[in-house]
């Protein structure tokens, strides 16, 4: 049976290919802030996807989205927090704005994004938060992407706590905190680095937790890595 889904930040790299595997059998609803690039996604799956465009970072996040999802869905069986922002500078040229427009995406946007989808699953429902291995305790940091790696910290710590407070509603929210991914921010992270896998290969695995893991773990935080970083 088919679901509907949405992905947040699928104008590239992972989000791109896990909107288009994800659209093949399934409805589905991207948001990213590059709109053009979304209609381009959109001319390349079979089943069209639907667009909206989204900057996480706005003012009045979580009723936008409300709204973009009235226009399209009834309710939702699956979450996807994708969006991610990097900032990569030395600890003590890190600017108060780059700290903030870091927060400002890959915290309180997602968590505003979690607040506008779940008076949709009203069935229940799962809420995959793509993390970082670098936001796992007592894995591997890297200099320069300190205030990026606190950031998934953060979103790991949010699925734990939200798991919880879901549990009774029959929603799972899980966090998969991936290692290196051959993507454009893989680049902008660590600048000629080249991974052991690509954004296809990763979508694949991520559509497939999403569809199916909630029937088995609910609040947990699974590193998804072959290398460091």
């Amino acid at each position: 049976m088919s679901k509907n889904i949405i992905v947040i930040g699928a104008s590239r790299g992972i989000g791109r290919e896990l909107a288009k595997k994800l659209a093949e059998d399934h409805n589905v609803l991207v948001m990213s802030r590059n709109l053009d690039k979304l209609k381009e996604l959109q001319m390349t799956t079979l089943n069209p996807v639907k667009i909206a465009s989204l900057d996480l970072a706005a003012d009045n996040v979580r009723e936008y989205i409300s709204t973009i999802i009235n226009e399209h869905f009834q309710h939702v069986d699956i979450l996807i927090n994708n969006a991610g922002y990097l900032v990569n500078k030395p600890f003590l040229e890190t600017t108060a704005k780059d700290i903030k427009d870091v927060y400002a995406t890959n915290v309180f946007g997602l968590v505003a994004a979690c607040q506008a989808v779940v008076p949709f699953m009203k069935n229940g429902g799962h809420i995959v938060n793509i993390g970082s291995v670098g936001g796992v305790q007592g894995s591997a940091k890297f200099p320069g992407i300190g205030i990026y790696s606190s950031s998934k910290a953060a979103v790991a710590g949010f699925t734990e706590c939200l798991a919880e407070e879901l549990k009774d509603e029959n929603i799972q929210v899980n966090c998969l905190a991936l290692g290196a991914v051959q993507t454009e921010m893989l680049e902008e992270a660590f600048p000629g680095y080249e991974a052991p896998m690509g954004p296809i290969d990763m979508a694949e695995y991520i559509a497939d937790f999403s569809l199916k893991a909630n029937k088995w773990m609910n609040g947990k935080i699974i590193s998804v890595s072959k290398s460091t970083p």
